[in-house]
């Protein structure tokens, strides 16, 4: 098959576990093909993940990780902290630039369908920046509830599905595996 060089949409959606995890292993395999990569975490922001020390030893020259959020936010019949609101569309704005300018050839969205699901973050200037993005930049959104205008825009959906989980059990996050 020939080679081609064409950036794909890749959506990693569903209530079961594994959406950012399956972005990181896409982005290390890219670091391992060159790849400059950026994942923009829309959410995370408070806690200390693994994945924050495991960019710092590949090197900011082939992974930028940026949490932009403060941690988990407020849902349901509560409103979304205007603050956390704030935070998610200095998020977009950020991530949005990088896209466009090419700067990098993996951006990752850590989370975004989140911030869109939880009306932090309108879809449409999403779905526009995708479809206005270079022809080589690659781009991974993450999070339950994807947007169907988000779906729509993609080459690639993979929706995660939980059949078994092990707080079902009682068990809670594990180090190194959970964060």
């Amino acid at each position: 098959m020939a080679e081609t060089n064409k950036g794909l949409i890749i959506v990693n959606t569903g209530p079961g576990k594994g959406k950012t995890t399956a972005a990181l292993g896409t982005a290390f395999r890219a670091i391992g093909q060159g790849l400059r990569v950026l994942m923009v975490q829309f959410i995370k922001g408070s806690w200390h993940y693994g994945e924050l020390d495991t960019a710092k030893m590949l090197g900011e020259d082939r992974i930028q990780l940026l949490p932009m959020g403060r941690g988990f936010v407020k849902i349901g019949a509560e409103q979304p902290d205007p603050e956390d609101v704030r935070l998610v569309q200095q998020a977009w704005e950020f991530a949005r630039g990088k896209i466009l300018s090419g700067e990098y050839e993996l951006v990752i969205l850590d989370e975004i369908n989140y911030a869109i699901s939880y009306k932090m973050l309108d879809p449409a200037p999403v779905a526009e920046a995708l479809k206005q993005k270079p022809e080589n930049v690659h781009v991974i959104l993450t999070g339950r509830n994807a947007h169907p205008s988000i779906v729509e825009c993609a080459d690639l959906v993979t929706e995660m599905r939980e059949v078994k989980h092990p707080y079902q059990k009682g068990i809670l996050a594990q180090r190194g595996i959970d964060y």
